[in-house]
C-alpha cells in the first residue's frame, strides 16, 4: 500500500509540474502523507523534475 502511494504521488507531481504553485501544494501534501524514507526518494524524483523545469526550484524548501 505504501508503495502505491509513492507511485501515485510521483504521477500527480509529474502531471502538475506545469504550474509551480500547484506543484508546491502537492509537495506539501506528499511530505505529510509519506514515510520518512519515501520523502528522501521523493526528493530525488523532484530534483530530476527541477532540472527539466527550473521554476519548480522554489518548492524544494518543503523537503528540508
Amino acid at each position: 500500500m505504501a508503495r502505491a502511494m509513492m507511485e501515485y504521488t510521483k504521477t500527480v507531481l509529474d502531471k502538475v509540474s506545469f504550474d509551480s504553485n500547484l506543484f508546491c501544494r502537492e509537495v506539501q501534501k506528499a511530505v505529510q502523507r509519506l514515510l520518512p524514507y519515501e520523502v528522501e526518494e521523493l526528493k530525488i524524483f523532484i530534483l530530476s523534475l527541477v532540472q527539466q523545469n527550473p521554476e519548480l526550484n522554489q518548492c524544494l524548501v518543503y523537503l528540508k
